[in-house]
């Protein structure tokens, strides 16, 4: 079977990056621009910079910030209308992966009207056209939406989130300046970049996993290891690494999936609310141990990309064990809690969870098999 790579066709990567946008939509003839963001950003100034770069080239713009953190159908259906409304023919989209997933089911609405029903984009999504062209400028360092095929929406109705993969949906241009990440508070900082060390993480031990996306991970998990605490201490050198270890982890898991800590984080965000990132992160060791029998000597060289010295000498049981460990400690010296109790997960949820998630997009690409029973004893374990 031939492995396939699809990337964003730009980047731009440094601080001030996003002076690049004003030429990029000049240069692809666009005349309306519509922003989507959330009210934060608007309110805290981050949104504004890209705006007031806007207005100072003379470029229309509206601004659509009904984005939730966990973004939903309605949500889509309203920025959908909002876009034939306003006329717009590229997005501008400002945030984390919420305002990039609005966007990229906007997008591909806008060209595949078919595709109306927001739910029929789940899976591999068989859309004919691609999307009206994105602009995504990241500023949390975490989702890597900027660069990826995948999306995930939220079922309110059914207390679901659905994962949608379509090369369609991909950027244009994706935006990386670590400056629209300078206000990004510690919680946050810390919730984002462990969601990109799981995407780093699972991509490299995912069964589609190969040579390629192999270099692109472990490289991302040196990067996040090395920078996320400093990053969470608000260190400028610590968050320019960090937007760059996402992107990396992001170019590398849209193309060879994930695994079970993204299924069961899915189901936890949608009924509780959970911000991803720390859904994932809580996860992240007890998904590991239950993997590690299926991971060869892969454990060796994520514990080596996360600065474990030794791990040649290791038996596989300790390098193993070193592994878990190192992402245990980063994830408590970041702040993420250690029980789903924590956060509200309630005993009485736990079979709807497990049955969510055995159904979730990622589930297939876990290196081991699992039952609906396996997965509810790991929530139960960290709950």
């Amino acid at each position: 079977m031939a492995n396939r790579i699809i990337l964003n066709e730009t980047s731009y990567f440094g601080p001030g990056a996003i002076k690049e946008i004003i030429p990029e939509v000049q240069g692809r003839g666009c005349k309306k621009v519509m922003v989507v963001t959330d009210k934060d950003l608007i309110k805290f100034k981050v949104a504004t910079k890209v705006t007031e770069l806007l207005e100072g080239a003379g470029i229309a713009f509206d601004i659509y910030d009904d984005v939730k953190a966990n973004p939903t159908i309605e949500n889509v259906q309203n920025g959908v209308a909002f876009c034939k409304e306003h006329g717009a023919d590229i997005i501008v989209a400002i945030g984390g992966g919420s305002a990039i997933d609005t966007s990229k089911a906007i997008a591909i609405i806008m060209t595949n009207p078919e595709f109306a029903d927001v739910r029929s984009l789940e899976g591999a999504s068989p859309t004919k056209h691609k999307a009206m062209p994105i602009i995504a400028v990241s500023t949390t360092s975490g989702t890597a939406a900027e660069v990826t095929i995948n999306y995930v929406i939220t079922d309110v109705e059914k207390h679901r989130k659905f994962v949608c993969a379509d090369p369609h949906d991909i950027p244009v241009v994706a935006i990386v300046d670590s400056e629209m990440c300078a206000s990004m508070p510690p919680k946050l900082c810390a919730s984002t970049g462990m969601d990109a060390l799981v995407h780093a993480i699972e991509g490299y031990i995912t069964k589609g996993a190969w040579e390629l996306t192999d270099m692109m991970h472990l490289k991302a998990i040196e990067i996040i290891s090395r920078s996320l605490r400093d990053s969470v201490k608000g260190d400028k050198t610590g968050r320019e690494n960090m937007a760059l270890g996402q992107y990396i982890a992001g170019m590398g898991f849209s193309n060879v999936g994930l695994g079970i800590d993204h299924s069961m984080a899915h189901p936890l965000s949608a009924v509780y609310d959970i911000p991803h990132g720390t859904a994932c992160a809580i996860l992240l060791a007890p998904v590991l141990k239950f993997n590690a029998p299926a991971t060869g000597e892969r454990y060796r060289e994520v514990a080596r990309a996360m600065g474990v010295e030794g791990v040649d000498a290791m038996s596989q049981e300790e390098y193993r064990q070193a592994a878990i460990d190192a992402v245990a400690k980063l994830s408590a010296d970041v702040g993420i809690p250690t029980k789903l109790s924590e956060l509200g997960v309630q005993e009485k949820d736990i079979d709807f969870l497990a049955e969510s998630a055995l159904a979730d997009a990622c589930t297939p690409g876990n290196p081991r098999d699992v039952t609906k029973d396996e997965i509810a004893e790991i929530y139960r374990s960290i709950l």
